[in-house]
């Protein structure tokens, strides 16, 4: 299995700094993407120790070339956990980083196989056979209201709680595992990992479309990028696109 992949990652044009955060390791082991939150710089904090932390921890404990498929979940579950407790306990000592947090979302490489996981909303999607699915859980209200049948996924469009999340890196529920699941990649998949400045200024459908439209892993994340930020969005936006050929 061959791998290519490029990433994009950008303030747009209503915030003040960028708090997302997106990591590929060079060896195309593993691939993250983090959205920080936060008052003043403790969003940006929150997601560089998330991604910095979790790729030294998921290096250290994962031999991708040899261990089981429980291993490397576990690996991911501990790299994510790890993360978790050390952002909740820079937030206690350092008083301008108390409310920071950050989402994470991720795909590992081990052997043929890939694993993702997530917490928070930051979706990892999988662009199939002219279709686009969503891998990750959104740990959001109203994602919960959504599985809850108490609203429809059009409602949570514009929702007065669609950006608030219930779980996310920096919180006590933030260790309780990251959902790990396994994907048996196939030629010609394409995988986003993304921050939700991406999929609120640019449908699924849309994004399938257009990533489908290059060769080029790293043209297909900037084309995405400034796409969500032409179609509207109001966060910042990072895009990572892996190729699997």
């Amino acid at each position: 299995m061959n791998v290519r992949w490029g990433s994009h990652s950008i303030t747009g044009q209503f915030r003040e700094n960028n708090e997302d955060r997106c990591f590929a390791d060079p060896q195309g082991r593993f691939f993250l993407v983090a959205d920080g939150m936060g008052g003043q710089a403790a969003g940006e904090k929150a997601s560089e120790m998330a991604v910095e932390l979790i790729a030294g921890k998921l290096e250290q404990l994962i031999d991708n070339q040899r261990d089981s498929d429980d291993k490397v979940l576990e690996s991911i579950d501990e790299a994510v956990s790890y993360a978790n407790l050390e952002i909740i306990a820079c937030g206690q000592i350092d008083a301008a980083a108390h409310s920071m947090g950050t989402t994470i979302a991720l795909i590992v490489r081990a052997g043929e196989r890939l694993f993702v996981a997530g917490v928070g909303d930051s979706p990892v999607l999988l662009l199939r056979d002219e279709t686009v699915e969503q891998l990750t859980t959104d740990h959001s209200l109203t994602q919960a209201l959504i599985d809850a049948g108490t609203i429809t996924p059009e409602d949570a469009v514009t929702h007065r709680y669609r950006n608030v999340l219930y779980r996310y890196l920096g919180t006590k529920d933030g260790g309780t595992g990251a959902d790990a699941k396994i994907i048996e990649p196939q030629p010609g998949d394409r995988f986003v990992i993304c921050s939700d400045g991406v999929t609120n200024g640019l449908d699924l459908e849309a994004l399938r479309k257009l990533v489908e439209s290059f060769d080029d892993p790293q043209a297909a994340a900037e084309a995405v990028v400034d796409a969500a930020e032409q179609g509207g969005s109001k966060d910042n936006i990072t895009a990572m696109v892996l190729f699997v050929d």
